[in-house]
């Protein structure tokens, strides 16, 4: 930005040669060159807040996606979903989740293994804990894309279970299905 901003600077002052060249330097009045200085300072400043502005923006975004990759790779560090289970702790592994079913203010999570295990946690607060590769297809369920074996505009099949996508999921949830 730098660069940039001198060379606008010298095309300025290229210019304001040129521009005396045609007249005789006795009949010009300090004033006048004032006056260019000036616009060329104005000029100068103008360019430099400019680029300043465009920097402080770019960086901002920069710093918006990196925290974003942060806090996907950590999720999908975790390898585990952790749940408090009939007043226990409760880890699983996120490969053997098939998917998750909301119960009002409880979730079911169905395992490959075929367990269930309960939990008082709303479906939103868990989605958020999860990485990618779970997306949510209805307001009652989460699946796992790594166990679904079917799937059309409507529904999903996993494992001998059959989920409804929801209308309001449906774009999102085809578009993800379809990029793998």
């Amino acid at each position: 930005m730098l660069v940039l901003s001198l060379y606008f600077q010298m095309i300025v002052i290229v210019f304001s040669y040129i521009y005396f060249a045609n007249f005789n330097f006795e009949q010009i009045v300090v004033n006048i060159m004032d006056q260019i200085i000036l616009v060329a300072f104005v000029m100068y400043v103008v360019v430099f807040a400019g680029s300043f502005l465009v920097m402080l923006q770019q960086l901002s975004n920069r710093q918006k996606e990196l925290e974003h990759y942060r806090l996907e790779t950590e999720k999908s560090k975790k390898q585990v979903l952790e749940l408090i289970s009939n007043r226990r702790k409760v880890q699983i592994s996120l490969n053997d989740i098939l998917y998750i079913e909301s119960l009002s203010d409880y979730i079911k999570v169905h395992t490959t293994k075929q367990t269930e295990v309960i939990s008082k946690e709303k479906i939103s607060v868990v989605s958020e804990k999860l990485p990618k590769q779970f997306v949510r297809i209805h307001r009652s369920f989460i699946v796992n894309v790594d166990k679904i074996i079917r799937f059309s505009p409507n529904e999903v099949e996993l494992d001998l279970v059959q989920l409804n996508i929801g209308r309001s999921y449906k774009q999102q949830v085809l578009s993800v299905l379809k990029s793998i």
